[in-house]
């Protein structure tokens, strides 16, 4: 499957105002692929936008309230953030807020034992006034890119377990 076939596979998901939200099937069970997105020092492995570096500070096990550090690069332009970790529940959902509010999700529901529907939703509901949110979120393009960036990434993580 090409690349674009891959982005294709990746269907859209309505969650919402001020959130976005797509979802994949991936031939892999929940506990595996919940495993990957719940190490930080592993994002970098699964980032389809190209702007996750590698964790440098994370616990052994995340749980609410936990945080971690991570190596960020966008616009060329090199910084590190550090996510707190606002939901968990084994093997079904990871949730963590970045440094300006707002929110990235993973839900894992479990089809068959070996087959997951992966959602990743950017989540910036909460992240001040509608006015402010759609001014910058959208004006800046961050809501467009990082859609793109979710596509590509759950196009990833499926492909990985095309082949295994």
């Amino acid at each position: 499957m090409s690349h674009e076939e891959e982005i294709m596979s990746v269907t859209i998901v309505d969650a919402g105002p001020g959130q976005t939200s797509r979802s994949v099937e991936v031939a892999a069970p929940a506990a595996e692929l919940f495993a990957i997105v719940a190490d930080p020092s592993r994002h970098h492995e699964l980032d389809g936008s190209g702007t996750v570096g590698d964790n440098i500070v994370a616990p052994p096990k995340l749980v609410a309230g936990s945080r971690f550090a991570t190596k960020m690069r966008m616009f060329g332009m090199p910084y590190r953030i550090t996510s707190t970790i606002t939901a968990l529940k084994p093997d079904e959902l990871i949730e963590w807020r970045h440094p300006l509010g707002h929110h990235w999700r993973w839900e894992f529901t479990a089809l068959s034992p070996k087959l997951t529907r992966v959602t990743e939703t950017y989540d910036y509901r909460n992240t001040g006034s509608i006015k402010e949110r759609l001014r910058f979120y959208q004006r800046t393009g961050f809501v467009k890119s990082n859609a793109a960036g979710i596509e590509a990434t759950l196009a990833k993580l499926r492909s990985r377990h095309l082949h295994t």
